[in-house]
């Protein structure tokens, strides 16, 4: 298969753990420079180190809250002087709790809307900026099937995946005449560090999610975005709806027990 990302750069936020850190893993067989952002400093050290240890093209991390505005202008400033970016993974991402919205934390909202749409715009618009001028350029969103299907208790989380759907098409509306490219990646039931941050490390609660069936993990949501990444420039794959075979939507789920 022809390598259409070869020598291009990634920024992947989120990149510490999940989706985030299997696809930096995964990308090292497309020789790509990467650049990493997570709030974990020292995961992202150990994730720096394994992918050294594989690689001499570029690693670099910066420990970053992409909720925080002024610390994401001033990173992104610096990293945009430096280097040009031809690729950018929104992969930052949470939910916490499954309460009815009645019943729920206003604190965990602000968390989960925050991170998940007020810290992708922050992140897209100084990097898209640089991408204009470029001959290729893509942005993948981590979206959610839960912003194409609310669930019960979902409420915010639902509503700030389902705002970053519609920001995926607004991007690509904006961009229109450009060779950016805009994709969204929308997961169904995955076991990753989800529901372990969903629950606030109640571990019964997290095994429970994924009892009976075999869940998405983080190399089967990887693999999609490199299929979607690499693709040549006339391609554009806008939407990708990703289930286990055992889930149909958010409420169609087969468990074997």
């Amino acid at each position: 298969m022809e390598n259409h990302i070869r020598n291009r750069t990634v920024l992947i936020t989120g990149a510490s753990s999940g989706f985030g850190r299997q696809l930096a893993l995964d990308l090292l067989d497309y020789e790509v420079d990467l650049i990493l952002v997570a709030r974990s400093k020292n995961r992202l050290e150990t994730l720096r180190e394994e992918l050294s240890s594989r690689t001499n093209r570029l690693v670099e991390i910066h420990a970053l809250d992409v909720r925080d505005r002024q610390a994401v202008e001033s990173a992104l400033s610096d990293i945009l002087s430096r280097h040009t970016v031809h690729i950018l993974v929104n992969n930052a991402g949470l939910a916490l709790g499954l309460d009815p919205v009645d019943q729920g934390n206003p604190d965990h909202w602000d968390i989960m809307i925050d991170t998940n749409l007020k810290g992708l715009l922050y992140v897209s618009k100084p990097v898209i900026a640089q991408m204009r001028t470029l001959d290729s350029a893509h942005v993948v969103n981590i979206g959610s099937m839960a912003g194409r299907m609310p669930y019960p208790g979902g409420n915010a989380y639902c509503a700030s995946k389902a705002a970053v759907h519609a920001l995926g098409e607004a991007m690509n509306a904006d961009l229109l005449g450009t060779s950016v490219k805009v994709s969204t990646i929308a997961p169904g039931a995955a076991n990753t560090n989800f529901s372990p941050t969903r629950f606030e490390g109640d571990t019964e609660k997290a095994r429970a999610v994924y009892e009976g069936f075999t869940p998405l993990n983080a190399g089967d949501i990887s693999h999609a975005i490199l299929c979607v990444l690499n693709t040549p420039p006339h391609v554009n794959i806008q939407h990708l709806d990703i289930m286990p075979t055992a889930q149909r939507n958010p409420y169609l789920l087969h468990r074997t027990s």
